[in-house]
């Protein structure tokens, strides 16, 4: 069998996340509000928690276990009744590999909840650098990471058993002085390129400058600061256990729907052989 060609390439990735600003992280602090919210709503007392990332001074919750988002986690099997993947799935060469390696490392009935961005995340700046480049060199080069859409993504949670599967976004707009302060931004995130197929020379100031004139042309507001749009997604799973509800086997219902719903049954006509 093949193997698939990577797509991040993981010592850039290491290296941009060691050169980060912790100053620049404010996207990693409104995912960790977002993990403190949706806990609270959770009928549960959660005593081994686990987080994965790729910046532990972020991430370190009282009593958690903070591992690197390695090819291969550092979790136990079964060790853990709640299991955080943050804003890092998005780098994952394997991110099904990644599900799995989670959802074994939860003790049965464990919570899973994953933050990543999503498809809409960088759309101005994807659309801008693009035409830019194609104008100014006549070609393209992979310059932003591509992004899962929220329902291919939620479709991986099943694929890596998760029950009870759920997939949510909420989107996060930033506004930049410019194109160019939003992308040394980026790279104060450690979110710069790190795509195994990026271009290893430095990208020309022609295609920059342009890309920030379509930027201001088009993302603009009346203040003339532009914005930048950050999808994060919520992927929510649980390890299988047999206390979880399940789904009733079809025609087992004790009451029709057309009672419930207070209207006739409609009968529909015979479809058979007959004609």
């Amino acid at each position: 069998m093949q193997t698939p060609p990577l797509l991040t390439d993981r010592p850039a990735l290491l290296r941009q996340r060691a050169r980060a600003d912790a100053g620049a992280l404010f996207l990693h602090d409104e995912v960790r509000a977002e993990v403190e919210e949706r806990l609270a709503e959770v009928n549960r007392r959660f005593t081994a928690p686990a987080v994965v990332t790729g910046f532990p001074a972020v991430w370190g919750l009282p009593g958690a276990v903070v591992v690197p988002d390695d090819e291969v986690l550092a979790l136990p099997v079964a060790g853990h009744d709640l299991v955080i993947h943050a804003l890092a799935l998005h780098w994952a060469n394997d991110p099904v590999g990644q599900l799995v390696q989670c959802r074994r490392a939860l003790k049965a009935d464990g919570l899973f909840l994953g933050f990543l961005y999503g498809g809409q995340t960088l759309a101005e700046l994807r659309a801008c650098l693009a035409q830019a480049e194609a104008e100014v060199t006549g070609g393209l080069s992979p310059r932003v990471l591509p992004m899962g859409e929220i329902r291919d993504l939620g479709a991986l949670l099943q694929r890596a058993g998760f029950a009870l599967p759920v997939a949510d976004s909420f989107t996060k707009t930033v506004t930049y002085g410019d194109a160019l302060a939003l992308m040394r931004d980026l790279r104060a995130m450690g979110e710069g390129n790190a795509l195994m197929a990026r271009l290893r020379r430095p990208t020309r100031r022609a295609v920059l400058l342009r890309a920030a004139a379509l930027y201001a042309a088009h993302h603009a507001g009346a203040d003339g600061r532009v914005r930048a749009t950050f999808e994060i997604i919520c992927l929510t799973g649980w390890a299988p256990d047999d206390s979880q509800q399940k789904p009733l086997r079809p025609g087992s219902a004790a009451q029709r729907l057309a009672d419930a719903l207070g209207t006739a049954e409609l009968r529909l006509p015979d479809r058979g052989g007959n004609g």
